[in-house]
């Protein structure tokens, strides 16, 4: 493409590069598979909405593919360009624009981390509930995209339950405003959900407003140790299906737990568990009585909780380590791109009985954790990849555990999103003609089809 066209749209030199490693860096991401992806023609750092919109402009009139790019965290190639062109880099975009504490609100930039906003909005005695266990090294762009979720989704929801209002760029250069910062709306197309999930198919986000939380005054916490995964699973469909009011609900099995002993030289027991956190104004001691009673009776051999804000904030640390161990764990073992599969939670213990099963069966390690108590898991085929016939073997394993969740009445993936990596999975999930009527929302957003091409819809491969 000709470089001169984005410096004659205003956009200033410092702001775009097509150096060598600045492109290579951006042809994948963090768990895709890297021969899926290309490499940019050039990277632009937008400042403002209105950079987007010039760039957008000058895409849209020469038919040159833009696929909007932040801190690459994402597992199934949703930023990676398939065509060259435009990474549009939206991580300058990093400003906090406005925060309103008497409105439980704050507006800001798209790249903005996640980690950033609690540090901002708690001087206010607020929080940003649904943020992902990976929020320290993601951007709230990113997290909207994917529709992402995190650690405390089985008590606040998902990022999509917390979004009040997106600004953002259309394929043609068109700006536009969806939502409202009113507590509710029923004006017109919800096109706010819409652009929620959509991973920057239908148009860039520019600003967003997101609604907070206050704070909690009672925080509880700690962890659950079982003889054996059986036990966990079945423990946690439990405590969710009995009505607890948990805030954090995590399961890792002993394979885990032994990868992140290795990885982070802690001392997890060599057994499964969970890990649990509760909220509460007042009186959380009933609800955390409650969970005991429950976790007892389904064959708990430990139960340790604490209020220590010290221990909590280190049993959580070194849960969101835990997918940076899998990769060192074993030079023989290559480990595929996490799955992150949800179930109703019915349906849970039968999820984890199942792969507990292939692995038995395949003789592969798959480590399992994850945000058990919404019937999510995150589970890792470990393969060696020298081997091509073990990979393919691997692949084949992983697969089997995404159609079975999808028998089940689940999803193909609970938070990392489609991407190019989960493509073969959508019309399996739905059926083809909602594929179709998804692909011609696409086609009304994008009709020359040059926003992130080759991501969700399998034709656009």
């Amino acid at each position: 493409m000709d470089y001169d066209l984005l410096e004659d749209a205003g956009l200033r030199t410092e702001q775009l590069s097509t150096g060598a490693s600045v492109r290579q860096e951006r042809s994948f991401d963090w768990g895709s598979d890297p021969e899926k992806g290309t490499e940019p023609d050039v990277v632009v750092w937008p400042e403002s909405t209105e950079d987007v919109a010039a760039v957008m402009r000058v895409a849209s009139e020469h038919g040159i593919p833009v696929t909007p790019y932040a801190a690459g965290t994402s597992l199934e190639g949703n930023p990676v360009p398939t065509n060259g062109g435009i990474c549009l880099d939206v991580s300058a975009m990093d400003q906090i624009v406005e925060i309103r504490p008497d409105d439980f609100q704050v507006d800001l930039q798209p790249g903005v981390f996640g980690s950033v906003i609690n540090d901002a909005v708690g001087a206010h005695g607020l929080f940003f509930p649904p943020l992902p266990s990976s929020g320290k090294i993601s951007t709230i762009g990113g997290m909207i995209a994917n529709d992402a979720s995190g650690m405390q989704t089985v008590k606040y929801g998902e990022i999509h339950d917390w979004v009040l209002r997106i600004e953002a760029v259309l394929p043609d250069g068109e700006i536009v405003k969806t939502g409202s910062r009113a507590a509710k709306t029923s004006s017109g197309y919800n096109l706010l959900d819409l652009l929620v999930g959509s991973e920057g198919t239908l148009a860039v986000i520019t600003e967003v407003t997101l609604e907070l939380a206050g704070i909690p005054e009672q925080i509880h916490g700690g962890r659950v140790i079982f003889s054996d995964r059986a036990a966990a699973s079945a423990a946690v469909a439990d405590v969710v299906q009995s009505g607890v009011d948990v805030a954090k609900l995590e399961l890792i099995d002993s394979l885990s737990a032994e990868i992140t002993n290795a990885y982070l030289g802690t001392d997890l027991p060599d057994s499964p568990m969970m890990f649990v956190e509760f909220h509460a104004d007042h009186d959380v001691e009933t609800e955390v009585a409650f969970f005991e009673s429950i976790v007892s009776e389904q064959g708990a051999t430990e139960i340790e909780l604490s209020e220590s804000d010290a221990e909590m904030r280190a049993l959580w640390e070194v849960r969101e380590e835990m997918a940076e161990a899998l990769e060192p764990y074993d030079p023989a073992l290559t480990p595929l791109t996490p799955g992150d599969v949800t179930v109703p939670i019915s349906d849970f213990t039968d999820l984890m009985d199942h792969i507990a099963e292939l692995e038995d069966e395949h003789g592969l390690p798959i480590p399992c954790f994850g945000h058990a108590g919404d019937g999510n898991i995150h589970y890792t085929v470990m393969v060696d990849a020298d081997d091509p016939d073990a990979y393919e073997h691997g692949k084949q394993v992983y697969r089997e555990v995404v159609e079975y969740a999808i028998e089940r009445g689940g999803t193909a993936t609970g938070e990392h999103g489609i991407g190019f990596g989960k493509q073969e999975f959508l019309e399996r999930e739905y059926n083809e003609a909602t594929v179709a009527l998804m692909g011609r929302v696409k086609e009304a957003f994008d009709p020359d089809g040059i926003l992130n091409p080759g991501k969700i819809l399998p034709e656009t491969r």
